[in-house]
């Protein structure tokens, strides 16, 4: 994956206050530093057993190939599934962040089960194919997967906390001022309020925005398979 450039990260900048920005590291350059010197020997030895092309090296071989048109179409519907479950809206706006809180992790928790369902499936569908540089491509994969996944798992578990301080400073910013009135603690949420609509619409932003970085592993296989020759089905 490319974090430093991702929709994801590119999105949070937009929404962090300028001021926090001299604190905190970053998205980006919290994720540059996942893999540690330990990673990064493992990562090479891998490529380099990969690339001689040994067969132990190589996953088991599918039984049954799949087209880049069953593949492209098995990602679309998990993509259409999943961006229809971020964006569907109650009829009313929740006005309380806990809830927000929920969901999120809710949509995280079904992104990790489909992408993971559909990124499987795809390492078999390449698998399936005749040329051995994209079982390569799957081996490699699955070790990376495997490295990355409970980091990725850490750091994309603090963004709900991030839309929380996004949350508060968007009620602030639009409670009443101290020339409209005499100081009071915040008022109840108006469920209609332009800001906390606002708000829904970055939250639902951010949440397809981590699709999008959860299926990029998915994408680059994809491609992959686009650029090669596809094995046509055994008549026996």
């Amino acid at each position: 994956m490319r974090f430093n450039d991702s929709l994801l990260v590119r999105h949070l900048s937009t929404l962090a206050p300028p001021a926090a920005a001299p604190a905190d590291p970053g998205v980006a350059q919290r994720v540059a530093q996942w893999l540690n010197v330990a990673d990064a020997i493992t990562l090479h030895a891998a490529h380099q057993s990969v690339a001689q092309g040994p067969a132990q090296a190589l996953p088991v071989r599918a039984k049954a190939p799949a087209t880049p048109a069953s593949l492209q179409q098995a990602l679309e519907r998990t993509r259409h599934t999943l961006r229809a479950s971020v964006t569907r809206r109650e009829k009313t706006l929740d006005t309380e962040y806990p809830l927000y809180h929920q969901r999120y992790q809710d949509e995280q928790r079904r992104m990790e089960m489909s992408v993971q369902a559909l990124r499987e499936h795809v390492r078999q569908g390449l698998l399936a194919q005749s040329d051995p540089r994209l079982a390569q491509l799957v081996a490699m994969d699955t070790m990376l997967g495997q490295m990355l996944l409970p980091r990725e798992q850490r750091l994309l578990a603090g963004v709900p906390g991030f839309l929380k301080t996004r949350y508060h400073q968007l009620r602030t910013q639009h409670q009443p001022s101290p020339a409209d009135g005499p100081a009071q603690a915040l008022v109840p949420v108006n469920p209609q309020a332009a800001w906390l609509a606002q708000f829904v619409n970055e939250f639902e932003q951010t949440l397809l925005a981590e699709l999008d970085l959860r299926l990029q592993p998915v994408l680059g296989m994809l491609e992959a398979l686009g650029h090669e020759p596809v094995a046509t089905p055994d008549p026996t």
